[in-house]
């Protein structure tokens, strides 16, 4: 048994208004987009997001109010240039949390935070 892929990764989030316009910042595709939800792309990889406040499923609830959602993860997102990539960032007024730099195991990269903390990092192989 083994995957086919990773197709994408799903988020609760405050503001869904908020959330599109970090993404769009970013230079995510949005893909489809309502008053409560929203999924963007980067080529066929897709994230996708729904406002917490709005979750009915019963089943689901208890998740879209947990207080530290996204502790620990990090989503490596691969760029062509990385320093081009962050002086970009700063250009669109974000707030990178940590500036370029070299890492033994052979990445170049920043830490950003979406507007809900989920951290982004921004990579280039070198």
């Amino acid at each position: 048994m083994k995957p086919k892929s990773v197709s994408g990764i799903g988020f609760y989030v405050r503001d869904i208004s908020d959330t599109a316009e970090f993404y769009m910042a970013l230079g995510f595709r949005v893909g489809e987009r309502t008053d409560n939800y929203l999924k963007v792309y980067s080529n066929w990889f897709w994230l996708q997001f729904n406002e917490a406040r709005a979750e009915d499923k019963p089943e689901f609830q208890k998740e879209a109010q947990a207080e530290h959602r996204g502790a620990g993860l990090y989503i490596n997102i691969s760029v062509d240039n990385v320093d081009e990539f962050y002086a970009a960032t700063l250009a669109a007024g974000l707030h990178p949390s940590s500036e370029p730099r070299d890492w033994p195991w052979g990445n170049r990269e920043f830490v950003i935070r979406d507007p809900d903390g989920y951290k982004l990092v921004l990579f280039q192989k070198k």
